[in-house]
């Protein structure tokens, strides 16, 4: 792959690996190819269990990240009835809630009930800052956090199969929208609790995962 030393360049995350590690292995792959360090950003992160397009920047680029963070997003989500996690994903520590098993249209109307400006509170799970630290750093310390909910904007969100107890869907949402959030409150009106079993991001506005590269893991040089 060339890579461009001041440019854009499309991943596809793999599961398991954070997006700082994508950073770093696209950092360490133009570095090799140039023959000069030279600094890598991304513009959003994606959780780890998450797979699906990073918009990377290099060089000069790594100025315009903020220009990327609000842009609408696309997600591809299958969730889980039934159980919840302490993280909202499968990381976390998972509990049996409910045995009840909806109907198909009880898991549609719920859908539809999200569609629109609604108030979501954000998982304690995240980079949100609480008093200049992140949630997620306090969280793992087994702190009390305590997140203030905010208004997000779901464009649309389209059931695609459900078979209890998963249910896919995806979901065109604004900036700032925590799908975690978003499949445990789907899981309080149907009262079977729910996570987000996997997820992946298909596009940032007009950037399609389509397009995307698949970084690949190299060994280090040897000495």
């Amino acid at each position: 792959m060339d890579i461009p030393e001041n440019g854009i360049v499309l991943v596809d995350k793999p599961q398991g690996w954070s997006s700082f590690k994508a950073v770093a292995i696209l950092r360490r792959q133009l570095s090799q190819q140039v023959g000069h360090k030279v600094k890598v950003g991304h513009a959003g992160t994606l959780d780890p269990f998450a797979t699906g397009l990073l918009i990377l920047l290099t060089g000069k680029a790594c100025k315009e990240a903020g220009t990327f963070l609000k842009l609408d997003k696309t997600y591809e989500v299958t969730a889980i009835l039934g159980q919840e996690s302490t993280t909202g994903d499968p990381e976390g520590e998972l509990r049996s809630i409910s045995t009840r098993q909806p109907s198909e249209d009880e898991v549609r109307t719920a859908l539809a009930q999200f569609q629109g400006v609604i108030t979501q509170t954000p998982p304690i799970y995240s980079a949100i800052k609480v008093n200049g630290v992140r949630a997620y750093q306090l969280a793992r310390k087994g702190q009390e956090v305590t997140m203030q909910p905010r208004q997000i904007t779901i464009h649309h969100i389209e059931l695609q199969s459900y078979a209890y107890p998963e249910v896919t869907f995806t979901c065109h949402v604004a900036s700032g929208t925590y799908i975690r959030s978003l499949v445990e409150d789907i899981g309080q009106v149907l009262t079977t609790g729910a996570y987000t079993k996997e997820l992946r991001r298909t596009t940032i506005d007009k950037y399609h995962v389509a397009n995307a590269t698949m970084l690949v893991e190299q060994p280090p040089l040897a000495p």
